[in-house]
C-alpha cells in the first residue's frame, strides 16, 4: 500500500520530514525565516517558488514523479508560507525556535548556531537575489539592530565551540539567560521590519502607474 501524500495544508513536522526526506541542506528553522523574510520584503522580484528553489542551492531536487514534486511544492506553499503570512499582522509576531538545551557548553553552542541561522535566513529572504534593496526608515533600523545582534550571537557561538576558552557553569548560564534576551529583542526588531515593509509594499502598489490597456 503507497504511503499517502503529504496535505498541502501540512504541519511544521510533516513539512520538516519532507526537507528531511529530499535532503534539504537548510534546516528546518532557518527554512522558517527565510520564507518570513521573502514574504516581508518590498522587493517586487521576490517568488515564493524561487525561494523554495533557494533551499536546493537554485534547482529542486530529483523528485521522481510529478505527485511527488506537487506534495513538497504543496506542503511549503500552500502549508508553511501561509501560515507565515499571518505574521504580518501586529497583532501576530513571529517567535523563533525555542529548543529545549542543556545548561553546558554544547547546550549554548546548539542555541547559538540556531539564532545564527535564524538570523541569517531571515535577510537572505529579505534580500533574495538582490545585492541591494530599498528598505523604509523602521525596517533599515531594524536590521542594523539584527546585524549587531548576529554579531554578538557569533560571537557567543565562537567562545561555545572553542575548548581553550574558560567557561564555568556559571558563565554557561549566565549567557543562556543573555540569549533569551537577545531572542526577544530579535524578534521584536523582525517583527518591525515585517510591519515597515508591509506598509511600504503597500503604498508601491497604490502608486504604480498604470497604462490605459488597448481595446480590441
Amino acid at each position: 500500500m503507497a504511503k499517502p501524500p503529504v496535505p498541502p495544508n501540512a504541519t511544521d513536522e510533516e513539512v520538516r520530514a519532507l526537507l528531511e526526506r529530499y535532503r534539504c541542506p537548510v534546516p528546518f528553522h532557518e527554512v522558517r525565516t527565510r520564507f518570513l523574510g521573502n514574504i516581508a520584503t518590498p522587493a517586487m522580484s521576490a517568488s515564493p517558488i524561487k525561494t523554495v528553489e533557494g533551499l536546493w542551492g537554485g534547482e529542486l531536487p530529483d523528485f521522481g514523479s510529478l505527485n511527488a514534486a506537487n506534495e513538497l511544492i504543496g506542503a511549503l506553499i500552500m502549508g508553511l508560507w501561509n501560515r507565515l503570512t499571518r505574521h504580518q499582522e501586529r497583532n501576530t509576531p513571529f517567535r523563533l525556535t525555542r529548543p529545549a538545551v542543556a545548561v553546558s557548553r554544547e547546550g549554548l553552542a546548539t542555541l547559538a548556531l540556531i539564532r545564527r541561522q535564524e538570523l541569517d535566513g531571515f535577510v537572505e529572504g529579505l534580500f533574495g537575489a538582490e545585492e541591494a534593496i530599498d528598505l523604509p526608515e523602521r525596517a533599515h533600523r531594524g536590521l542594523g539592530v539584527l546585524g549587531e545582534l548576529r554579531a554578538l550571537i557569533a560571537g557567543v557561538l565562537d567562545v561555545a565551540t572553542d575548548g581553550n576558552k574558560a567557561a564555568s557553569a556559571g558563565d554557561i548560564k549566565g549567557t543562556l539567560r543573555q540569549m533569551r534576551e537577545l531572542t526577544r529583542i530579535a524578534e521584536h526588531e523582525m517583527h518591525e521590519v515585517i510591519l515597515s515593509c508591509k506598509r511600504a509594499r503597500r503604498d508601491i502598489l497604490v502608486s504604480l502607474p498604470a497604462r490605459r490597456p488597448t481595446l480590441h
